[in-house]
Parts: C-alpha cells; sequence; structure tokens
C-alpha cells in the first residue's frame, strides 16, 4: 500500500466514522519505531507507520487511524484534543479507535533505572531512594526538616519495578 491508498483510506474513514472530511496529507513514515502515527498540530498532517499494517494489519491501523483522526478533528473544532482531554477520550471510544498501539517487535521499550542513591537524614534516620545522582544540599527531610546526606543505595535492598 502507498501514500495513495492511506489517502484515500484515511478519507473514507474520517467520513464513515466521523461524518466529516479529511482535507490534509497523510502519509506512511518508516522512522516512526515506538508510535502507530502521529498528528501534526501545525499542519494538520497524519502519519501513520507502515510496520503497524505489515505487522498487525488494517483492523488495527484502521484503529491506530481513528485515533489520529480524532486529535485531527478535535483540534480543528478548537476541542480539547490531547490524550488527556475528556472530549478525546470520549471520541476516542464513540468511534472505536485504540488508546495505545500494539509494541513492535524490537522496538526499544522504555526501560526504568534501578534506585542507584538515598537521601538519609541526619536526624531521624528517613530515607528517599533516587534514581540520578541528587545534590543533598538543596533538600531537606520532609518528617523533620533535617539535614539529608547522601548514601549509595544497597544492592540487595530493592529495585525500580
Amino acid at each position: 500500500m502507498g501514500n495513495e491508498e492511506l489517502q484515500a483510506w484515511i478519507e473514507q474513514v474520517s467520513l464513515e466514522s466521523f461524518g466529516v472530511p479529511f482535507r490534509h496529507k497523510a502519509s506512511f513514515n518508516s522512522r516512526l519505531t515506538t508510535t502507530g502515527g502521529r498528528y501534526f498540530v501545525k499542519s494538520h498532517n497524519i502519519e501513520i507507520n507502515p510496520q503497524q499494517l505489515a505487522m498487525f494489519g488494517r483492523e488495527e491501523t484502521e484503529k491506530i487511524i481513528k485515533h489520529e483522526l480524532c486529535h485531527y478533528h478535535l483540534h480543528l473544532a478548537k476541542r480539547g484534543y490531547m490524550h488527556r482531554d475528556a472530549d478525546f477520550k470520549q471520541l476516542l471510544a464513540q468511534v472505536g479507535g485504540s488508546r495505545f498501539c500494539q509494541t513492535l517487535p524490537g522496538a526499544k521499550a522504555r526501560r526504568t533505572l534501578p534506585y542507584r542513591y538515598k537521601l538519609v537524614c541526619k536526624d531521624c534516620g528517613m530515607e528517599y531512594p533516587r534514581k540520578r545522582r541528587p545534590d543533598p544540599s538543596r533538600y531537606r527531610c520532609g518528617r523533620c526538616s533535617g539535614k539529608l546526606k547522601l548514601a549509595a543505595f544497597e544492592e540487595g535492598k530493592g529495585t525500580a519495578e
């Protein structure tokens, strides 16, 4: 499937599911790796990840298209078009779009770092685990307002989930 077929497909989905035409440009972008598609606020164009179509088929890709069209139509209507907005969530559920796309094999997964540092209160001993190295002079204990010191996190005592 090429960009012309994608353009026609998105125009058809827009008319069938939203009742409003899609009047901007749609294209495939093979550089997208961790997302199914993108909506551009300034140009109103939509890009779709072609790997999603190849791996998961037309049905899943249509859900991604509906997701991006929700951004598109709500933004043009000057309503809440962001993921956190109630208008977006409501319209997405109404048209049957997907909130998240399938994870592609080999895509970089977001990994969490283990806790490597901890701030310890000099007065009460309260511990604050941290993933990145903090500056203890910038903080005070939340329990007793005492000064904090930096300590290394013991290896077996716990890690991030």
